[in-house]
């Protein structure tokens, strides 16, 4: 309890006379007060202005895998020197005829007279005017071509590639939406006993937007959902929850907004991915600062009568570990602007804006949320908001009961037994890494659910060779055109290799018509015997590269196929890079928040034993519960960045916490206090976490749920078992020397 009132207490003295002289006084007395009202103020302001900005994020996202490419890759400067042999560059969509019989001439004739009739199918227009499925096509014909055992047919739809990133004046993607018109018109086509479907890349690029656009609503909803649910578990008060998911929605309008503008005037890049992951990051992360501030206020309380100076102790003590955690998970992110890929370095800069942008609403609308309600009828200083669970001071909090106060008293009792017992479990379940299969997926892989452009794709498949409609393109000098062609031949996996001439398509002679050379090079079109994303056709990809470079080093490889391959390529690369960055990153901040040096490489080990853990049990559970066909290796670092930098997070909560203890009363009941004080806030933030990121499962996407599993399994591991098992049976055994080089390190005794 403080020695004297508060000048910000409730019940302040007796005010002077004179309107000025008492508004001086009222102002000087409720200083806390004011601010903290301007403060709410200004942060429903905030959400008024920002909020819609979470629902038009949409418009803003680039999902088009090549250009999220570096200048220097071979299949971007193969798409680059393309243009110097056409005009414009085309975006393929399939559109498939196919039966188990022969296609009579009617039924060929209908799907000419429906392929004739695409571009002047309508796009809806929400708010504008109608635009047509042809203003979006590279100009001329759409060819129709019968396969060779007459069961299908195939048109070949080519959109303008400059079309993939931008967006009608509704905010929808224009081949998306052609796309769906295009499908809504495949029962129109008088072909019975013959099936009809949209695949090919275009396919693939509408079902992904498609799958994506649950992002503003459901997946938002399934995870503040999850989030009130378990505070209002924590808390047991129908209060104290909402103030805290208001503080989460308010942090993510304020990133929000901040991240539309910067992707709009193409700051960041942000794709589909990316705006599910921040919706994730800044209601996960706001609710565990939140919780971290709250258990802290709720305990202050106790000690406090007036809920000002509660609150000033509580801020005071929280600022260090959550700037603390939140810079960590800022600069872990940051790293990743490293990376030659666009959606992985457009993360880094989006998850930054979301991290501060819940640290911002966590220290300042919270606090000033939680102390502005006054006193109740029944004298309740602004502790209502807890009811029934209301600190009175002089109660006792968790700290001296309850099953942390026991699992502090296990560690103090026997912490060796305690930290080798988890560590041989932790490095039981690392055992299984290396089953985990992250070099890569095919494209059709992408989606859990059965959409129409893989049906479609396998479809095709029966009929044409795999890499019909996308070929991979080999450029080289002219000069050694006879070489190249005869080797691209020779490279098995190739069905035909066509040289790029002036002759259209299909007139007489166009087949034996001479190369067109563009300043001295030529243009080969390859049709690969393997589908366009599959494992076969990437390797024929790099065959070719191989044996080309043996004809020229001035042979390039483009294409579908290599863009692919030359995404997975610099994924792992990135991975390679970024990570031991970013345990770099951490370690800095640790050792500079600890003092220490000591303690930082304790908490370094032991959160990438728990992320080797929690790959290894994702390599269980995928490759034999889920049978999933793989992972991306983006998958492995974006694993990475969440686990070690967001789970640091719980240790920094325990360790600062046990730092502050250690000062006061030695290292190892400090330790013990800390932990028991600490248990159940960061149990709960763990949870928190967990089922935020868990709530990416909804959307169905292999990358997504394959991230949402190995952060809801990491991070309650980390929060469940690192934090509260091995971190402090390991700090409590090394003893006063994990605060080497610090003056804690030399004495057991209290430091004053």
């Amino acid at each position: 309890m403080t020695a004297e009132l508060d000048t910000a207490s409730d019940t302040p003295p007796s005010a002077p006379q004179g309107l000025w002289p008492r508004l001086r006084h009222w102002l000087r007395t409720r200083r806390w007060f004011v601010l903290g009202l301007a403060l709410v103020i200004a942060w429903l302001a905030v959400g008024g202005v920002a909020g819609p900005y979470s629902g038009r994020l949409a418009e803003v996202q680039k999902n088009d895998a090549s250009s999220f490419l570096p200048a220097d890759a071979e299949s971007t400067k193969v798409s680059d020197l393309q243009t110097k042999f056409a005009q414009t560059q085309s975006f393929p969509a399939f559109v498939l005829l196919e039966s188990d019989t022969a296609l009579t001439p009617e039924q060929l004739s209908a799907f000419q007279a429906f392929a004739e009739r695409i571009p002047s199918v309508e796009v809806p227009v929400t708010g504008a005017a109608a635009a047509k499925v042809g203003d979006f096509l590279v100009p001329g014909p759409i060819p129709v071509v019968p396969s060779q055992d007459g069961k299908a047919a195939l048109a070949l739809v080519s959109f303008d590639v400059k079309d993939i990133g931008i967006t009608l004046a509704d905010g929808e993607s224009p081949i998306q939406r052609s796309v769906q018109e295009i499908r809504a018109l495949e029962g129109s086509v008088e072909t019975a006993g013959a099936q009809v479907y949209v695949a090919g890349p275009g396919g693939q690029l509408a079902d992904l937007v498609e799958a994506f656009g649950g992002i503003d609503g459901v997946l938002l909803l399934v995870a503040l959902g999850a989030v009130l649910v378990i505070l209002l578990v924590v808390y047991r008060s129908p209060v104290v929850p909402f103030l805290v998911i208001f503080s989460a929605v308010f942090a993510l309008s304020l990133a929000s907004v901040v991240v539309y503008f910067l992707a709009k005037n193409d700051v960041i890049t942000l794709d589909g991915q990316g705006q599910g992951i921040l919706s994730i990051l800044v209601v996960g992360a706001a609710t565990d600062y939140a919780l971290l501030l709250v258990a802290r206020y709720k305990e202050e309380l106790r000690r406090h009568d007036d809920r000002f100076e509660a609150m000033r102790f509580a801020w005071r003590r929280t600022l260090e570990p959550v700037l603390a955690s939140g810079g960590t998970v800022i600069l872990g992110l940051l790293c990743l602007l490293l990376s030659d890929l666009g959606p992985t370095r457009g993360l880094g800069p989006v998850g930054a804006i979301g991290i501060a942008a819940a640290m911002l609403s966590a220290l300042t609308f919270l606090p000033a949320i939680l102390v502005v309600p006054g006193r109740t009828t029944s004298g309740e200083h602004g502790r209502w908001i807890f009811w029934p669970g209301v600190p009175h001071v002089g109660s006792q909090g968790a700290e001296t009961r309850g099953i942390w106060a026991r699992v502090a008293r296990l560690v103090g009792t026997h912490p060796r037994r305690v930290w080798v017992v988890t560590a041989i479990v932790l490095v039981g379940l690392a055992a299984w890494l290396p089953t985990l299969k992250a070099d890569g997926t095919k494209q059709s892989d992408v989606f859990l659910v059965t959409v129409e452009s893989v049906t479609g794709d396998e479809e095709l498949a029966k009929h044409f060779p795999g890499g019909s409609g996308s070929p991979t393109v080999v450029i080289g000098p002219a000069a050694d055109a006879d070489r190249l062609v005869a080797a691209v031949k020779g490279v098995e996996g190739v069905a035909s290799v066509v040289p790029t001439t002036d002759a259209p398509a299909g007139a007489p002679g166009a087949a034996t018509a001479p190369p067109k050379v563009v300043d001295g090079l030529v243009q080969l079109e390859v049709t690969l015997s393997d589908p366009a994303d599959s494992p076969q056709a990437d390797d024929t990809v790099r065959a070719l590269r191989t044996t080309l470079d043996g004809v020229s080093t001035d042979a390039l490889v483009g294409g579908v196929t290599a863009q692919n391959l030359d995404v997975r390529d610099i994924s792992a690369a990135d991975r390679n890079r970024i990570i031991p960055l970013i345990l770099l990153v951490i370690f800095v901040v640790l050792a500079l928040l600890l003092r220490s040096i000591v303690a930082p490489v304790v908490l370094i080990i032991a959160n990438v034993l728990s992320f080797a853990a929690t790959l290894g049990t994702s390599a269980l559970v995928f490759n034999h519960v889920f049978d999933f066909p793989g992972s991306d290796p983006t998958v492995v670092l974006y694993g990475f960045v969440f686990l070690v930098a967001l789970g640091i997070d719980y240790s920094i909560f325990l360790m600062t916490r046990v730092r502050e203890e250690s000062i006061r009363q030695g290292t190892r009941p400090g330790i013990l206090t800390g932990l028991s004080v600490t248990g159940g806030v960061i149990t709960s933030a763990g949870n928190v976490l967990a089922a935020t990121f868990a709530a990416l499962g909804v959307l169905p996407i292999l990358f997504l749920a394959q991230i949402a599993f190995i952060v809801a399994f990491g991070v309650l591991l980390d929060a469940l078992v690192v934090r509260s098992l091995l971190v402090p049976a390991l700090s409590h055994d090394i003893g006063r020397r994990v605060w080497w080089p610090s003056r804690l390190a030399r004495a057991e005794q209290p430091v004053d």
